[in-house]
This record gives C-alpha cells, structure tokens and sequence, in this order.
C-alpha cells in the first residue's frame, strides 16, 4: 500500500474511532485552538494559504476582537509564547486582510462593526502607530478626558511591547517554557512542578484525597512565594527568580509537606514556614513546528464596561491587579507586598500561563487558559494530566481541577467533580473546601511524533469554542 494512502487511512481511522468519544480535533499539518470556532477557522485559513503561526495568531486575535469581545484584546493586555522552529518569517497578514471580504453573522441577524472595523484597518495599514499614535490615540484621550480618566496620547506614545527571556524549567525529560515577570505564571508553574517532580506520582491515584492534598500543598507554596516576591522585573531588580524555579528550592519546599495533614497560610510570614475573572487563550501550531501560546484579558468580563462608540472596542479595567494597600496582608486574600505595588509605568502583576512544552527543540503541548489567579493551577494541571497521567489532551482539559492560592486558605473544586468520601477526607485533615462551576477555560494542542499529527481540544465550558486543523 502506497505509504501516503496508508497514513491518511490511519488518520481517518483515528478520527472516525474517537468521534463520538472526544472533542479531540486531528490536524497533519497545523492546529488553532481559540473561544470561538470562527476566529480558528480565520486562523487556520492563514495558515494554508501560507502564513506562519505568528500570521495566524495575529489574524485569530484580530478576530476574537470581534467575536469575543467580552475579553478584548485590543483595549486590554497580554502574554505571547513563542517557539520558533527557525524558518523564515513571511510578510503574509496584510495582504490577507486586504483581499478578505467575509461578513460576521450571528444566528437571526447580520451584526456590523463598523468602527471596530476602521480601527482594525487602521492597525493593518500603520502597524502600532495606528494604535498609539494619530486617530485612535486622539480619541482615546478625549474620550479619557470626558470620562474622568487621566490617560493621554503621550502615555499611548510612550507604551511599548516587550520581549523577555521566557522561564525555562524541565519536567520528566520535557521542556517547559512559560512568562516571566510581570507574569507571576512561569515562575510558580515551574515551582510546581520541581515540587511534583519530587513525588511518587505512581502512588499516587488521580483524583484521590492524596492526590487533592498534594496539589493543594504545592499550590500553597508557589502561591505563597508569588504573592511574596514577585513584580514588575523593571521596578524590582532583585527577584529571586532562580531561586524560586530552581530544583534545589522545591526540593526543600517539597520535603516540609505533611502527607497527612494540612499546613497553614500565614499572612504575616508569607513563605516562610515552608522553607523549612475575563481572559481568553488560544494556542497555534503550524507545520514548520512553529508555536504560538497566547493570552489576554479586560480583567473583568467587558473590562471597565467603558469605550469609545468611534473606536469600536472596549478599555480594560486591569490595575486591579496591583497590590491595593501596601503592607497590608490578610486572609481574605488581599496582598499588600512591596514587588507589586502601583507606580507611574509600572506593569501589575499578572497570572496568565501560556506555556510551550518541548521535546527534542520541538513543541510537544500548547496550553493556556482564562481564569485570573486560578489560570497557574489550571494550566498546571493539565500539563501534569498530560504528562504524569498519559492523558490525550481532551481529558487532561475536561478532567477535575482544583485550585488554592495561598489566600484565602481555602480549596476551590468544580462541582459534581469531586466525590463526597474525597471531600470529608480532606476536611478531616485539616482543609476548607469551596465548590464553583467551574475552573479555566483551556485550549490546547499535543502533538504525537509517532503519527505526526496534531491533537487539539477546546474545553467544553467555552460555548463557542473550537479546534480546527488541516
């Protein structure tokens, strides 16, 4: 049997085994992962028409400006993850949007956005220049202006992007590459999993009361240190960044847990005894191996609730993630640490995860998700689902998530997820336990070397959401 034929027999067996089993999508050649299926269809038709991962990312994020507009992006902010796999780039995204013609339609009506529309043409046509500066950025302040705001077009002039150096860590023979500072993601995700490295995952049955408390004590720790050290790396020159993610430190951490009991969230000392809300994610692969991890937020779902009707998007209310009160620390979970506290320029805090794991230089998952605080634990978990639990990428996303973030001291769980003899178990050692709907919103790609083809899944609580490969 011709070779060729024989692999896309496979592929359709595959496909046709699991379809009425998973929300799993195959793909040969690329991947796109998003909220909204629309906006992953925009960006797999970049990629065969022959854009890279970065061409579609743009074209996908450009799109969910429209279809999800509850999380922005334009009006908002964001982390990209990239791995290159070192072809060359191409100058592709303009002309595509110069040719697109396709109109939105929402079931029953035909919705138009107009001045969203010449914003994003303004953007195509002058780069950041048409953001920052001319037009938009004149409304912007006026608008500013009319609303009590203080921002001007020389703070929109001022603002640029920056590239960092991503936090790299390993786990079990992969490579993890996740944000930096001022994203807090990175360095707690690898804490995490140095921590998890150190356990006997073996012994230790998914879902179990054992498994919950591990979890719960290593989130503890990371979320502890977090709230503890980091910041803005250009107002806080001295993080401990090495530290935090070295194998050595989780170790330690590791060692003081008590398998059978709880510890306590001390807001006073911090990680000290352990010494001894709306966001959106997608992920894009293409078939080079270039990656794309990206997410962004308003913050709150529609972010301040405030826009210009010339602009077409709408402004996010994301300084609530700067530390309110300084030096004040309580249980209730208000952080009051130096690293994070509001300054003139000063980029707040964030937890957006996107992440890449690696194998041999080339990307092996894709991962991120929504969710404020709680986007650490749940990318962190699917990425131990994945790789600790051999779980295919659609089960790593809808399996059970938990999330604890130091403080308040308190377990968080997804309802009807967690079985009532786990629950008195945890509680009888010691730990508060709070149910909610549910936790993330992850879309993810993996990719399987022995088939060559992609996987990719979105989580089912995003209404729209939708993985498209080809």
């Amino acid at each position: 049997m011709n070779y060729n034929v024989a692999k896309i027999s496979l592929l359709l067996t595959i496909c046709f085994c699991f379809s009425q089993l998973t929300a799993q999508v195959y793909g040969e050649h690329g991947m796109v992962v998003t909220s909204n299926k629309l906006a992953s269809q925009i960006g797999i038709d970049i990629l065969q028409k022959g854009g890279n991962a970065i061409d579609a990312s743009i074209a996908t994020a450009f799109a969910l400006a429209v279809t999800h507009p509850a999380a922005g992006n334009i009006g908002g902010g964001g982390f990209l993850q990239w791995l290159s796999s070192e072809s060359s780039p191409k100058s592709f995204i303009q002309n595509y949007f110069n040719n697109s013609k396709s109109a939105l339609t929402r079931p029953g009506e035909l919705l138009k956005q107009p001045a969203l529309a010449k914003t994003l043409k303004l953007i195509r046509d002058k780069g950041q220049d048409g953001f920052y500066k001319g037009a938009v950025a004149e409304e912007i302040e006026q608008f500013m202006k009319q609303n009590g705001g203080i921002l001007t077009k020389k703070d929109l002039e001022k603002y640029e992007a920056i590239e960092r150096k991503p936090i790299k860590g390993s786990y079990k023979g992969y490579d993890i590459y996740s944000m930096p500072p001022p994203s807090s993601g990175g360095v707690a995700l690898v804490e995490m999993l140095n921590m998890m490295e150190c356990a006997n995952l073996k012994e230790v049955e998914f879902n179990s009361t054992g498994y919950v408390h591990l979890l719960t004590e290593v989130m503890r720790r990371a979320f502890a240190d977090r709230a503890e050290h980091l910041g803005d790396p250009d107002f806080n020159s001295n993080m401990p960044i090495e530290k935090l993610t070295s194998k050595e430190f989780a170790k330690n951490r590791f060692n003081q847990i008590d398998q059978n009991s709880a510890s306590r969230s001390d807001s006073s000392t911090f990680g000290q005894p352990y010494d001894g809300n709306n966001t959106t994610h997608f992920s894009v692969v293409d078939k080079d191996g270039n990656a794309v991890s990206l997410t962004y937020t308003l913050e709150d779902s529609y972010g301040s609730k405030m826009g210009s009707n010339k602009l077409g998007f709408i402004f996010n209310n994301e300084m609530g993630d700067f530390n309110p009160v300084p030096g004040v620390t309580n249980s209730r979970g208000q952080i009051g640490s130096a690293a994070n506290i509001i300054a003139p320029e000063k980029r707040m805090l964030s937890s957006m995860t996107p992440t890449i794991v690696a194998k041999d230089g080339k990307p092996f998952l894709i991962i991120g998700s929504p969710g404020g605080r709680t986007i650490i634990n749940t990318v962190f978990q699917t990425i131990l689902n994945v790789l600790s639990y051999d779980m295919q990428i659609d089960q790593a996303i809808e399996a059970m998530k938990i999330h604890h973030q130091w403080l308040p001291d308190v377990i968080y769980y997804e309802k009807h997820l967690m079985s009532p003899d786990t629950r008195k178990s945890l509680q009888l050692m010691g730990h508060k336990l709070q149910e909610v709907d549910l936790l993330g919103s992850l879309m993810g790609i993996t990719y399987d070397p022995a088939l060559k083809i992609y996987m990719g899944a979105a989580d089912s609580s995003s209404p729209d959401g939708g993985a498209v490969g080809y």
